[in-house]
């Protein structure tokens, strides 16, 4: 059955800016901006004073779904605009002591004697990703940034370059895992 119209709202804060022109949406805020394209899915996206409004007519189920996944993509760039994301990883080894090394650009992270292994992984972050080694913890990488998606992909990408491949998994369990999850401004 298809729902004539429905629509779903939420409040902008006062420290952002939101423009959207033919559902490409632009946030800005004190951390920066942040642009999404959002073409590929059919609804009104209409941007008032203090609130933004979703707008869905005629839509199936499916199609009525999208409202809230727009609103949640909306709400992180919000979220990232304003405090940012940030990833801690820890590697984690039994036997062979993991190496990281990040380069002088800080766009590329060096994996080296994963498993006593000569091979030395190789990962690119990905647009707005900073990295850095912490100070505070051993063996734990810091990723920060304002697109939760490039930083969590960049996580992510560092988590499956240390996959452990014709080994018991329960056994060897050795790699560099996502430890803690939040943001960089943290709530007070």
């Amino acid at each position: 059955m298809r729902d004539i119209c429905k629509i779903e709202e939420f409040s902008i804060p006062k420290d952002v800016k939101i423009k959207v022109k033919s559902r490409i949406v632009t946030v800005e805020g004190v951390r920066g901006t942040l642009t999404k394209n959002l073409r590929h899915i059919d609804l009104e996206i209409q941007v008032m004073k203090d609130k933004i409004r979703l707008v869905v007519w005629h839509g199936t189920r499916k199609h009525v779904a999208c409202l809230r996944t727009v609103k949640a993509h909306i709400d992180n760039m919000i979220i990232g605009v304003t405090k940012g994301f940030e990833y801690k990883m820890r590697y984690v080894y039994a036997h062979f002591p993991i190496n990281v090394h990040i380069t002088d650009d800080k766009k590329e992270v060096e994996i080296r004697n994963f498993l006593g292994e000569k091979v030395i992984r190789k990962v690119k972050m990905l647009d707005g990703v900073n990295i850095e080694i912490s100070k505070d913890l051993k063996d734990e990488l810091i990723l920060t940034g304002n697109d939760l998606e490039n930083v969590s992909q960049s996580a992510a990408n560092i988590q499956q370059s240390t996959t452990v491949k014709n080994k018991d998994i329960r056994k060897f369990l050795d790699g560099v895992y996502v430890s803690e999850r939040g943001k960089v401004v943290k709530d007070v």
